[in-house]
């Protein structure tokens, strides 16, 4: 029994006898650099059987119906282009990126680009980087991939069904039947955020570019103005979205303690999905509070424990103490679009009746993974396992390769505090030693060992916002452990000689 109001589907039984787990067959077409892609040729099957080797895969005959079209052009299609108008690194696809950029790619972050998997042929694009080129070029390829699955989507006699209907728009003549048919609406603005970001937020178990950040009941609210100055506290934080904003906020100082926009809680108790509609939360660390006194001047606390906001009487008038001021936010995140860290800092200060309404400040950035991009930097685009020994080794002799160690140093440099600070990359040094070996006429040079030295130091940890220039560096050395040779030559060699027993005759 199927779902009242969905057109069947026809659904083909590409040969019962095929292995399910036969490789999937392409025909590619080829193009570097340019994304102008060639269309290749779709492979016709006829329906007569064939002697062709078991556990082949039978292909879907031709039929009068209409094949299916794909809603997504995968050909434009580029999952791990998170940043705009920016090169993302090994994102192969990502059409910001130049030959320039490929050279320091180390290997595509997806090489392959698919559809609707439940087609029985679907377009498909493999990515790939090639380094013999000069400059590195990028290799697209436009395939078409044939389901091995024995049940696929080959005909379709409703088109509609591959994609949502286009819902009715209101007007003055369906108005009353629309309002009859469904369920009713509602003006709410908490129910219109709640939808509104539910049906925004992609299934895909990856942050990308302008996502509103999930957390446990909802979303990661960042207040702004709207329509006016005054602060919303429904706007949702987006991913990679980097913001800086001022509202104002209308209050009634007898009742700031009941406010929650003016309470740390309200920024620092919820915790961020690590990807969307994920278990694995991260938890938002309060890292600096600074007072700000009547008079302007700021005070660093030496705890970061949150404060509430509380009603002071001085006399002929009220002060409110330890409201938020400014909000900053400093989130972390990978190449893969996962949040990994989350940072807050506050500013709280003093509201008396001269100062209200309050004014706020809110920001919030988005910094990388600064260690796993200097290391990705450092070791370059495909970074080898084994050296030959000599420059005429066969790949094949692998026995005859040399391994490459790698080792990893960490120095903490003085009068920095450990928990302040982090361990970044800083320095590759690989030492690769060598000796003679042969004659002494014509030496010939042999790598015996190579090693791998990755040095990292720990560095200050900077405020939100603030940005560190850090020094890299790279060296190779080579060390000659040759064996000191003694010049010399052969033993004469012996004179083994018999004479005849005869030799002296007749004088003997």
């Amino acid at each position: 029994m199927r779902p009242r109001g969905l057109p069947p589907l026809l659904v083909v039984l590409l040969g019962c006898w095929a292995s399910v787990s036969a490789q999937t067959d392409a025909t590619p077409a080829v193009t570097t650099e340019g994304l102008n892609s060639t269309e290749a040729a779709l492979a016709t099957f006829g329906t007569f059987p064939s002697t062709r080797p078991p556990g082949t895969p039978r292909a879907p005959g031709p039929s009068s119906g209409p094949r299916p079209t794909p809603v997504t052009d995968v050909a434009v299609l580029c999952v791990c282009d998170l940043s705009p108008a920016q090169c993302d690194i090994n994102c192969c696809c990502d059409p910001d990126c130049s030959s320039v950029d490929f050279s320091v790619f180390s290997a595509c972050s997806v090489p392959v680009v698919t559809g609707d998997s439940q087609f029985c042929s679907q377009k498909a694009v493999i990515y790939s980087l090639n380094f013999t080129a000069n400059p590195p070029q990028r290799v697209f390829e436009l395939v078409d991939q044939i389901n091995p699955s024995i049940f696929c989507i080959h005909i379709t006699n409703y088109k509609p069904a591959l994609s949502f209907i286009n819902p009715e728009v209101p007007d003055e003549n369906n108005f009353d039947t629309l309002m009859k048919t469904s369920d009713g609406f509602t003006l709410n603005a908490e129910s219109y955020v709640s939808f509104t970001t539910k049906l925004d937020i992609p299934t895909a178990a990856k942050y990308e570019y302008g996502v509103p950040l999930q957390t446990s009941d909802s979303f990661l609210r960042f207040p702004s103005s709207l329509t006016s100055s005054l602060c919303t506290d429904n706007n949702p934080a987006a991913f990679l979205v980097n913001q800086a904003v001022k509202c104002t906020r209308k209050i009634n100082l007898e009742q700031c303690e009941e406010i929650e926009a003016l309470s740390m809680a309200f920024y620092s108790s919820p915790e961020i999905l690590r990807v969307p509609d994920s278990r694995k939360k991260v938890p938002i660390t309060v890292q600096s509070i600074v007072i700000q006194s009547l008079n302007k001047t700021l005070t660093r606390r030496e705890d970061t424990d949150v404060l509430q906001p509380t009603l002071v009487n001085a006399g002929h008038f009220s002060l409110c103490v330890n409201v938020v001021l400014e909000v900053k936010y400093s989130l972390t995140y990978t190449d893969a679009g996962e949040v990994t860290k989350a940072d807050l800092s506050f500013v709280l200060g003093t509201v008396s009746s001269v100062v209200v309404p309050l004014q706020q400040k809110f920001e919030i950035h988005f910094l990388q993974l600064v260690a796993q991009k200097v290391k990705s930097l450092l070791w370059g685009q495909g970074f080898p396992d084994y050296v030959a020994p000599f420059g005429n080794s066969q790949a094949q002799d692998m026995l005859d390769w040399v391994p490459i160690h790698f080792i990893t140093q960490s120095f903490n440099r003085k009068h920095f505090v450990l928990q302040d600070s982090c361990q970044l990359p800083g320095a590759l040094v690989i030492e690769v030693k060598w000796t003679k070996y042969g004659s002494l006429l014509n030496p010939q040079a042999k790598i015996v060992n190579v090693t791998a030295n990755l040095i990292s130091s720990s560095f200050p940890e900077a405020n939100s916002g603030n940005e560190r220039t850090i020094l890299i560096s790279t060296a190779v050395t080579f060390v000659d452990v040759s064996a000191p040779a003694e010049a010399g030559f052969r033993a004469p060699p012996a004179i083994n000689a018999r004479l005849p027993f005869n030799f002296f005759f007749p004088f003997v």
